[in-house]
């Protein structure tokens, strides 16, 4: 299921770990921090970004 949130609103949000701005990810239905130094990956669940730290997944070690 492919991530349909409008562009007005992944205009604005960002992480809010590092406050870098999010990418989508569409194969894992996640929103993707862009800072290199953070990487974060946020879940979408029924389209509803879940911006929570303690529910991001890390896409690298570090």
């Amino acid at each position: 299921m492919a991530v349909e949130l409008k562009p007005e609103l992944l205009e604005i949000l960002v992480c809010p770990q590092c406050h870098a701005a999010l990418a989508v990810d569409n194969d894992r239905d996640e929103l993707i921090c862009t800072a290199p130094d953070c990487a974060l990956a946020y879940p979408v669940r029924d389209q509803i970004p879940v911006l929570l730290v303690d529910e991001a997944r890390r896409t690298r070690a570090g």
